[in-house]
């Protein structure tokens, strides 16, 4: 019995060889990289940015690759958590609510004063949900309300200011 081989198209070489040249450049490419990762000196800054923030006075960090810039630096206090927050009929609606605001990262004082008032953070944003009427509700406008609550908030702090207030989750359910 007779066997015929058939050769390989030349197309078929050609997708073989571009592929094999492909795998290798990428292995050259991971080599390389690694053996410049090791001789790299450890504290060095990145070699270039991808996107990035710009703050006020440029880019952040003044482009100096690896200095540290702090003025940008600011912590978020979330601790006020999900709030769900009943309203009362004729609307039959619920509040789902969750506020978030930048504090400056230094001030320890103002940070312990924020945390032993979460309780009344929390209170007042559902004392103003449920202040509203249906209408109101309905139709909410969330920057007043933002206004307002930081005006609440704000009354409360003695050792610094809240400056912005973020609605993280704002939704009315029916």
């Amino acid at each position: 019995m007779k066997r015929e081989i058939i050769p390989p198209s030349r197309n078929l070489l050609l997708v073989y060889r571009v592929i094999i040249t492909l795998i290798l450049v990428l292995f050259v490419v991971l080599i390389a990289g690694s053996l410049y990762a090791l001789i790299r000196p450890s504290g060095s800054g990145p070699l270039f940015r991808i996107g990035g923030s710009i703050g006020p006075g440029g880019p952040v960090n003044g482009g100096n690759r690896g200095a540290s810039n702090s003025s940008y630096a600011v912590n978020v206090f979330s601790d006020i958590g999900t709030l769900r927050i009943p309203v009362a009929p004729p609307a039959a609606a619920t509040v789902i609510l969750s506020i978030s605001f930048p504090y400056p990262p230094g001030d320890s004082p103002f940070t312990e004063e924020l945390t032993s008032h979460t309780g009344e953070f929390r209170s007042i944003a559902t004392g103003y949900f449920t202040s509203l009427p249906a209408e109101e509700i309905a139709r909410l406008d969330e920057e007043a309300a933002k206004t307002e609550i930081l005006k609440r908030y704000n009354a409360l702090l003695r050792l610094g200011k809240i400056e912005t207030l973020y609605f993280n989750d704002l939704m009315v359910i029916e």
